[in-house]
């Protein structure tokens, strides 16, 4: 049997559109975009197509955009990129106890080489309280970094509030967008934000391409040393072909977001509903209100998240807790926000996407209910 795909937040397939548009790149346009000759400005044209895209995307100008590798390297160059440029300002950086890996490990990093950080926790639905982050900027404060949206409980966070803050007292501020992106608003002034990192897998272009937006008077010390690609920020011969596929990506969620969202949150609503009403001792993780319209992060009490996605063959999600013989890995994400522990251990994250229809909500609702009743007998 074919499993029920909802891990849409881990990665989404690529978009049949995206592919067509990737087409023409890989079995032609092979030219080296820095190239003078009509190979080098077709490629070239097919790059800066893609960046007006984005661009537009996020309410940004062309050249504010820097392609990446993907959201880690972009997330890495926003914070180490603004933390060593600004060094002379000061070594203190923010964020947030539930930022992904690609910001906390950097940041960990960071702190092995002489700065100094500050992970401010959140309130039991994930929220960071902009007072907090207000509290914590000092006079050697120089970044703030804090997420656009969870990707685990998808908590939505006040970013435009923090980044308000920030611009009041000089400390530029980094917002992770790669959940958000394809499925709310994200638009660069709307928000404040100074530096955002996408992750064009998160919605539905290849994985391997990413993209740094870079506001207006924003320096970065580089990652990448080489030649003068992406007008001097970042070295490496573009990848058109991705670059084109994340362009059309971009142009497809301009088009559609509200489309997208809608129909997301209300496949991700029913799924909900169904639980609920059939299995007992569940909690959902994250606001209701504040929260990304495809994610549903699920408590089942008294069950190992690991046990369950075992038994659950038939539904594909992710763990929010790794369960082993003398001991249970529970996420950061889940600790920060204060599950309790006979409920974390069993979490599920479970996200749709835009394939996702209402007769898969159905079937994998009775699927995992089955499921949960039956390892409760057992």
């Amino acid at each position: 049997m074919k499993q029920i795909y909802l891990d849409y937040n881990a990665t989404t397939p690529i978009d049949p559109a995206v592919a067509a548009a990737m087409l023409p790149f890989l079995y032609g346009g092979f030219g080296n975009p820095s190239s003078s000759h009509a190979y080098g400005t077709e490629a070239r044209r097919a790059v800066e197509s893609a960046r007006g895209s984005l661009a537009r995307l996020l309410g940004a100008r062309p050249e504010e955009i820097v392609f990446t590798c993907g959201g880690s390297e972009a997330n890495n160059l926003a914070i180490k990129g603004a933390a060593f440029a600004r060094r002379d300002r000061g070594n203190h950086i923010i964020t947030t106890a539930i930022e992904h890996p690609a910001v906390l490990e950097v940041c960990d990093w960071l702190e092995t080489q002489g700065f100094r950080v500050t992970r401010l926790p959140v309130d039991g639905e994930g929220i960071v309280d902009p007072a907090s982050v207000e509290r914590a900027i000092g006079p050697s404060t120089i970044l703030v970094s804090v997420m656009a949206a969870n990707n685990e409980v998808g908590t939505i966070e006040p970013v435009p509030d923090i980044a308000s803050i920030c611009r009041k007292r000089g400390v530029l501020i980094h917002t992770d967008a790669a959940q958000a992106a394809g499925k709310i608003p994200v638009k660069a002034g709307d928000l404040g934000v100074d530096l955002l990192s996408l992750a064009g897998h998160k919605f539905y272009a290849p994985k391997g391409v990413g993209a740094l937006y870079i506001g207006p008077g924003v320096r970065l010390e580089k990652l990448m040393h080489g030649a003068g690609h992406e007008s001097g920020r970042r070295a490496g011969t573009e990848n058109v072909l991705e670059i084109v596929g994340l362009g059309k990506a971009c142009e497809l969620v301009e088009l559609n977001l509200s489309g997208y969202a809608s129909r997301m949150r209300n496949l991700r609503d029913r799924l909900e509903a169904r639980l609920r009403e059939s299995v007992a001792h569940i909690r959902i993780n994250g606001p209701e209100d504040r929260r990304l319209p495809n994610t549903s992060s699920v408590s089942f009490r008294d069950l190992d998240a690991t046990t369950i996605l075992a038994a659950l063959d038939g539904v594909a999600a992710s763990a929010g807790a790794a369960c082993h013989a003398d001991k249970v890995d529970l996420s950061h994400v889940l600790a920060a926000i204060g599950v309790p522990a006979d409920y974390a251990r069993g979490t599920i994250r479970f996200s749709v996407g835009r394939e996702t229809t209402e007769e898969e909500i159905e079937s994998a609702a009775a699927q995992i209910s089955d499921v949960i009743v039956k390892l409760r007998q057992s």
